[in-house]
């Protein structure tokens, strides 16, 4: 049954209590401050100028992001949950604001260059003095250190210096789509604020933390690099049908819909497959009769079961390996899954009521918390809409925030 988020945040945020403090941009050092305002965490983004530019970010290829709302989808993935304020911190009285909010915060998250961050005084050392406790969370493209540590990068760029552009079997060198690594980079500093958090109430010092788009994708290429110092390449793991065990492979079906099975040892489910596909003869053939002679005849093998497959249908097969025990799933489309029942059972696709873009079916928290709630709680803020809010709590009078407005400091 499909929720509407109202239903799922249901209890407090695990994280309530926390908050944050951000001064990033586009999605790896944002998307981070998303995902902890999913676990109920306050957290509030500062912009100046034109704003985060990924608010004007319209265009890929040929498609558009922008919509006729004037909004930016993919703003939404970086800044919900948010507070946003705008505050020009390169004026006196906009340190001055800055510092107070620093004070009060728990977390300062940035992604800014290295040295851009000294400039604009929200560099380590800057921050630790004003708040010695406050955990600063900084996001490169590079890393800290190294011949490349002040270099700028998106996505692609680290996917291109990590390998990751050879796992996707295209001819060319290809990233994987969409923000994939910026989205890994935002979960492994999420995880990596929440150490810290935790170390800093266990021996009550606060720390920097920071992670980079490279050593997020090395990471997530653990098993890659660790085959290749045996001098394997990744392409000697590429998905190639004809070279795969049927166990492990895709198939497509009558309906034009694909299935793909994983299964190991292959040795132990080959009977049961051959049984529940109608081809216990194969189980005494030659050809396939163990692990070795099914791989020196894959081609042949995958032949006959290219023809099997495309006898029944999609839901068909899923249902007759389901029953078996066997491990089979069909293979979506990204649109299938926001349909997907056990999607919505599971509450990981869940309905939000956006402001501007309407009825949306948003992913929820991939945790489930049994005495708290984790999801999307708000929509991405307009640019400084929240500003007198903030300042108000922070104990700003209506005259100085009226000051600050007419000095162009806030908006």
């Amino acid at each position: 049954m499909r929720r509407n988020i109202k239903d799922v945040i249901d209890k407090p945020g695990p994280l309530e209590g926390i908050r944050v403090v951000e001064y990033a941009v586009f999605h790896a050092g944002p998307g981070c401050g998303a995902i902890l305002g999913d676990l109920g965490a306050e957290v509030i983004k500062i912009e100046g100028d034109i704003g985060d530019p990924m608010r004007h970010w319209q265009r890929m290829g040929k498609q558009t992001f922008k919509d006729k709302s004037g909004g930016n989808p993919m703003f939404e993935l970086s800044n919900r949950n948010k507070k946003g304020i705008y505050l020009d911190i390169k004026t006196d009285k906009g340190r001055s604001v800055f510092h107070r909010l620093i004070e009060s915060a728990d977390v300062f998250i940035t992604n800014l260059r290295q040295t851009t961050k000294p400039k604009l005084g929200i560099d380590y050392e800057s921050i630790r003095r004003i708040n010695p406790k406050i955990i600063y969370s900084s996001v490169s493209g590079y890393g800290k250190k190294g011949p490349a540590s002040d270099l700028g990068a998106y996505d692609p760029l680290g996917q291109a210096r990590s390998g990751m552009m050879f796992l996707t079997d295209s001819e060319d060198p290809a990233p994987v789509q969409m923000a994939i690594l910026d989205q890994a980079t935002a979960i492994t500093n999420s995880h990596a604020i929440m150490t810290a958090l935790y170390i800093r109430e266990r021996d009550g010092i606060g720390q920097e933390v920071h992670n980079s788009l490279y050593s997020t994708a090395l990471w997530l290429m653990h098993a890659n690099l660790l085959l290749s110092n045996l001098n394997r390449s990744v392409k000697d793991f590429v998905w190639v049908r004809k070279e795969n065990s049927p166990l492990r492979n895709n198939f497509l079906c009558k309906d034009g819909k694909w299935i793909v099975g994983t299964h190991h040892p292959v040795a132990k489910y080959w009977p049961l497959f051959c049984d529940v596909t109608g081809q216990k003869s194969l189980v005494e053939d030659p050809r396939f009769v163990d692990d070795e002679q099914r791989a020196e005849n894959c081609e042949a093998l995958i032949a006959i079961f290219d023809d099997v497959f495309r006898q029944q249908t999609q839901s068909e097969w899923i249902d007759i390996f389901t029953e078996a025990g066997l491990m089979f799933s069909p293979v979506q489309e990204i649109a299938d899954v926001l349909e997907d029942p056990q999607a919505h059972a599971n509450d990981y696709v869940v309905d939000f009521d956006h402001r501007d873009f309407g009825s949306l079916k948003v992913p929820g928290y991939p945790i489930e918390f049994s005495s708290f709630s984790a999801g999307m709680r708000s929509e991405a803020p307009k640019l400084g809409e929240h500003t007198d809010q903030v300042l108000r709590e922070l104990s700003f009078s209506e005259d100085e925030i009226k000051v600050l407005k007419d000095e162009g400091v806030i908006q």
